[in-house]
């Protein structure tokens, strides 16, 4: 009774071993500035508050593609941050801006 025993194939592994190092020139990596600011939907808000003539609901849930909800809540968000935000109605419109912030 000896019989020759199959020993196992050799594992497969979905990835080759290589270096773990995070500094391994990859071709494909993209490319960002550590110094450029990312630009985010509730940067645009801020920018669009800060105008002169600040910025009705519509404009922001143009620029943010928020619903108005959305663009509400954003706007307590900032009040909840330090940010004085002024309501005033111009046409029948209600405009926001900040006025002063942290």
């Amino acid at each position: 009774m000896t019989e020759k025993t199959k020993s196992k194939p050799k594992r497969r592994y979905a990835r080759e071993a290589g270096p773990a190092s995070p500094s391994v020139d990859r071709p494909n990596a993209s490319v960002t500035s550590p110094t450029a600011p990312r630009e985010t939907k509730i940067g645009k808000v801020v920018e669009l508050l800060k105008r002169e003539q600040g910025a009705s609901l519509e404009q922001i849930v143009a620029a943010t593609d928020w619903l108005p909800h959305t663009a509400r809540a954003a706007m307590t968000g900032l009040k909840k941050k330090g940010h004085t935000i002024e309501r005033e109605h111009v046409d029948g419109v209600s405009q926001y801006r900040i006025t002063t912030s942290n």
